[in-house]
């Protein structure tokens, strides 16, 4: 993916053409059969995500705006709205997986009878002045789903005894030494927190506002696979004392005992690439909200605040062109704090800015209405679209999640 810089360069045809052709070239490895599989209600099958993004574009960009335009086919406005009740009627989400038909192929002409269209769209200046705030977040709504496209996929495949490789191109993950886990004094006192508008931002981003952060400190990168294994052989899954009332019994009921993807002798893993020997010094993905809590508690430490995270991610580097990575890069041991190889649960609950406007209309429903019962996540993964991965970029999950790539940086109150 191209850097936010590279990315200004370009006019708004070209960054159509190349985010649009990013979600074809990740299906390149993969066959008919593979797009359609839904294996649990959270997961979208390949297709219906190829097909959603195209839908957001036909009804928000194409119906109001392309003198003209017939849709592709009128059903499908109903097979792939995903939460827009205020758009019309939809495919009950955890049903998407029985959407045989249409097929593949049908899809992916429908994505170029309506890449047509906005491309045509995009011919006259005026069209562009009217539609260039809507296509751009219809791109990076497609950027997110090219995430959740790999982490679906992943988790299809991790169900198919054959455990076949999203991609078998993927380079080997590089070998690395993490530094000793050290905390360094983060920022206390008012801090301005939010987007900043300088570039494209998600509603709840905004509006940026004064935060108060305590004396606290700050983990120098996220917690490694083999500590998490010495958490795991420490009995961390079977002391209550170190879960939150709802975690133990997620615990109990689930069976959990281990990462998501890790094999039950803590020896493998699955990967986008495949089954791989778990890299103890890879930064450990896959957990709950309610593991990296017990983790960080019997750590003597807990998680920190959006608000603390935003403001050490203020000051560091992340990574870049991940997605094309698709995995993640250990720390070596000389290397700065850094963001972007796993999305970081936070302790903070998923709740709007003070003075939070969502957008008008129905892409309003975009973020505000999941404001309750979630938990914000911080920065970005290794199938993050690169300039996604800022400071401000909030998400949300439920506390007992794990298919996404999700990690564990610790933190600790007052100042060394």
């Amino acid at each position: 993916m191209l850097s936010p810089e590279a990315a200004a360069t370009e006019t708004l045809s070209e960054r159509y053409r190349k985010v649009r052709a990013t979600s074809l070239s990740l299906i390149d490895d993969l066959r008919p059969e593979d797009t359609v599989v839904q294996t649990m209600p959270d997961v979208s099958p390949t297709k219906w995500h190829l097909a959603h993004v195209t839908w957001f574009f036909e009804r928000f960009v194409l119906e109001p705006h392309a003198e003209n335009y017939s849709r592709f086919d009128e059903q499908f406005h109903y097979l792939f709205n995903s939460y827009y009740v205020t758009a019309g009627e939809m495919h009950a989400r955890p049903k998407r997986g029985l959407l045989s038909r249409p097929t593949l192929v049908e899809v992916l002409d429908y994505r170029a009878h309506v890449d047509a269209a906005v491309l045509q769209l995009l011919q006259t200046d005026a069209a562009v002045e009217d539609v260039a705030d809507l296509i751009t977040l219809g791109l990076n709504h497609e950027q997110q789903h090219q995430e959740l496209l790999l982490t679906d996929i992943k988790h299809v495949f991790s169900c198919n005894p054959l455990q076949p490789a999203v991609s078998h191109s993927l380079a080997e993950p590089p070998v690395a030494s993490v530094p000793a886990y050290s905390f360094a004094d983060g920022d206390d006192g008012i801090h301005r927190i939010g987007a900043t508008n300088e570039a494209f931002c998600f509603d709840n981003e905004t509006p940026r506002h004064d935060a108060l952060l305590h004396p606290h400190r700050i983990g120098n990168r996220l917690v490694s696979s083999g500590e998490y294994r010495d958490f795991i052989k420490a009995g961390g899954y079977r002391k209550p004392g170190l879960w939150l009332s709802d975690g133990w019994a997620v615990v109990n009921e689930r069976g959990w005992n281990r990462p998501l993807y890790w094999d039950e002798a803590l020896e493998t893993e699955f990967t986008l690439g495949g089954t791989r020997e778990i890299v103890d010094d890879a930064p450990v993905c896959h957990v709950s909200y309610y593991e990296a809590d017990a983790f960080a508690r019997w750590a003597g430490a807990r998680l920190p605040t959006e608000f603390e995270w935003e403001s050490a991610a203020a000051k560091q580097p992340v990574r870049g062109n991940l997605l094309e990575c698709m995995y993640w890069h250990p720390v070596a041991a000389d290397a700065p704090q850094h963001f972007g190889d796993a999305w970081e649960w936070t302790s903070s609950a998923y709740t709007p800015y003070p003075g939070f406007t969502p957008l008008a209309g129905s892409l309003g429903e975009y973020n505000g209405k999941f404001m309750c019962n979630q938990v914000t996540v911080r920065g970005g993964s290794c199938v993050t679209a690169t300039d996604h991965i800022r400071a401000s970029y909030r998400s949300f999950f439920y506390p007992d999640a794990r298919w996404q790539f999700l990690g564990i940086r610790l933190a600790k109150d007052g100042h060394d």
